[in-house]
């Protein structure tokens, strides 16, 4: 059998163990018609989804090595044998060494110029193996750090003496010095969040370290960096300030900026917020994209009965709607949401926000600005003599600003606002604290929403199973017929969390007559609560176990978001 009937046999094979999807199947046979390439180059060369699988079929027909390397946790001694600058270029990985063998993965162990470069520069004896590019990557960045090969080429470009010269130079005098490779490490670390789904970055300098996090569906993950980049924490800070236009020189004051980029044909805004810390700056880069993926009110999550709830709320023609909800549980995204569909050429829409998020085009959008005393107060007061049908006040913090608002929806005007309360009902007891008497609350609320935003399970990697008796009855948790328990068991996709993206949760108490009585009464929020879920109110903890019985997420997640409001 010559070797391209025995590529095409084998290629077969793979379909029918159904490795490779029709589409697959179809580019490969190509490849291997027009190009004098063998079936395991092609292969090492295309990233296929069941890209191990078919490695470990490729690698036994041709007798090449393959290794896994999702579960490898090599030495650091073994991680040293190569340098990070030629471990990023060649894309190669070292994960073990016999002897005087080092055994390092490649995508592609049949690229013999690559490979005999690599043992060239290294001058040593190696073992090449085909790993999956992706899992290539993932070492490479969990092993080096993100950015390994541009700090090494940092230090290697400053010498001791330089760097120390550094730390008591004029930051003025420090930035020009700066090379292309600070500014391009820097845009590593922005990317490295963008790219997995990052709402926030945070820069943190410590006495031992910098440590750099980023938030991804709601849950801060420390990234790997090399360990060295401790050394350049003000050359890093320096530079993000600049790129914000902020004052470098100021180092005790907070500072307030924004970058605007474009990234992957994605508009993204960056706001930046410094502030002054014992060992440096700490600076947070909160990560705005051009769309929200909620933008649209049907794709808030909501349930068919919340949905017919929302829509029949917000058509009110005056009084106040609240949102409640932590920092980061999507209270803004969802009062965008109210905004779009409410937007038409027959009301006038104004809104006051810190800051505005994004932009909806036939809305007057305000920015609050401290510096010149424009805030929510003195801005609402302005709004009301523009004759504004809808008002949006990003968020109510004082008895002034509540005062205006109520007094608003009174005189005729739909406003909608946010607190930061644990769940709705705590919402009438925050206003009445505040200092707005409960029959000015009673009378102009009409309705308050609390929310959380939870994590999905990994459509690549999730699971049925079913949570322990205990478990269940510790929360007095009954299973509706017909329900299933599905988890995240963890996998790259989701990067070993189990979870990937996030879907709102709704507690939304309509305000009647009985409950007015009880707010004029000054009656307790648990009261209240307790009265509004007799009346129907789906509480937040019952429309996140609503999600799980779907399939959606895990109980524990429900109860990580929700447990303060049980």
């Amino acid at each position: 059998m010559d070797n391209r009937q025995k590529d095409l046999d084998i290629l077969q094979h793979l379909v029918d163990e159904r490795l490779l999807s029709k589409d697959e199947f179809a580019r490969t046979r190509k490849s291997l018609e027009e190009g004098s390439s063998s079936l395991a180059s092609v292969i090492f060369k295309n990233h296929f989804e069941k890209k191990i699988d078919i490695l470990n079929i490729i690698g036994s027909e041709y007798s090449i090595p393959v290794v896994d390397l999702h579960n490898m946790q090599p030495d650091q001694d073994i991680i040293n044998e190569i340098p990070p600058r030629y471990a990023m270029h060649y894309n190669c990985f070292p994960f073990s060494k016999d002897a005087n063998i080092l055994h390092v993965a490649v995508e592609n162990p049949l690229d013999i110029h690559k490979t005999d470069e690599i043992s060239m520069i290294l001058d040593k004896k190696i073992k090449f193996y085909a790993a999956e590019y992706q899992a290539v990557l993932s070492q490479l960045k969990k092993y080096y750090g993100i950015g390994a090969e541009t700090v090494e080429q940092i230090l290697d470009q400053t010498d001791k003496s330089e760097r120390l010269k550094l730390q008591v130079e004029k930051a003025e005098e420090k930035i020009a010095m700066e090379e292309s490779s600070m500014i391009k490490f820097v845009n590593q670390i922005i990317f490295e969040g963008i790219k997995s789904r990052a709402t926030d970055i945070h820069i943190e300098p410590f006495e031992d370290e910098l440590r750099i996090r980023y938030r991804v569906d709601g849950v801060l993950h420390n990234a790997t960096f090399p360990a060295s980049i401790k050394e350049f924490t003000e050359s890093i800070i320096s530079r993000i300030k600049i790129m914000a236009n902020l004052n470098i020189a100021e180092k005790r004051l907070p500072q307030d900026g924004r970058i605007m980029l474009t990234y992957e044909n994605e508009d993204l805004d960056l706001r930046i917020s410094v502030l002054p810390a014992p060992f440096g700056e700490a600076i947070n880069i909160r990560i705005l994209r051009g769309k929200t993926q909620f933008i649209e009110l049907s794709r808030l999550g909501l349930s068919k009965e919340n949905l017919d709830i929302i829509l029949s709320v917000i058509k009110k023609p005056h009084g106040v709607i609240l949102v409640t909800g932590p920092t980061g549980s999507g209270k803004t995204t969802t009062l965008y949401a109210f905004l779009t569909r409410l937007n038409r050429d027959e009301k006038k829409i104004i809104t006051i926000e810190d800051p505005i998020e994004y932009m909806i085009h036939g809305v007057i959008q305000l920015q609050v600005n401290q510096k010149i005393k424009f805030h929510f107060g003195s801005g609402l007061k302005s709004i009301l003599r523009h004759d504004p049908d809808i008002i949006m006040v990003g968020e109510i913090r004082d008895l002034e600003e509540a005062d205006i608002t109520i007094r608003a929806a009174l005189t005729g005007h739909l406003v909608f606002s946010t607190l930061h309360t644990n769940d709705a009902p705590s919402a009438i007891t925050r206003l009445t604290d505040i200092g707005i008497e409960p029959y000015l609350v009673s009378s102009s609320v009409e309705c308050v929403i609390a929310q959380r935003l939870i994590r999905l399970n990994c459509e690549y990697c999730k699971e049925e199973y079913m949570p322990s008796e205990d478990f269940l009855k510790r929360y007095k948790i009954e299973i509706p017929t017909g329900s299933k328990f599905v988890r995240g068991k963890s996998c790259k996709e989701c990067d070993f969390t189990g979870y990937h993206g996030r879907i709102a949760i709704y507690e939304i108490m309509v305000l009647n007559d009985a409950l007015r009585d009880m707010i004029s009464s000054n009656v307790p929020a648990s009261k209240i609560k307790k009265k509004a879920i007799e009346l129907g109110m789906v509480s937040l903890f019952q429309n996140g176990m609503e999600k799980t019985f779907q399939g959606l997420t895990t109980i524990e997640e429900v109860l990580r978001v929700t447990e303060d409001s049980i």
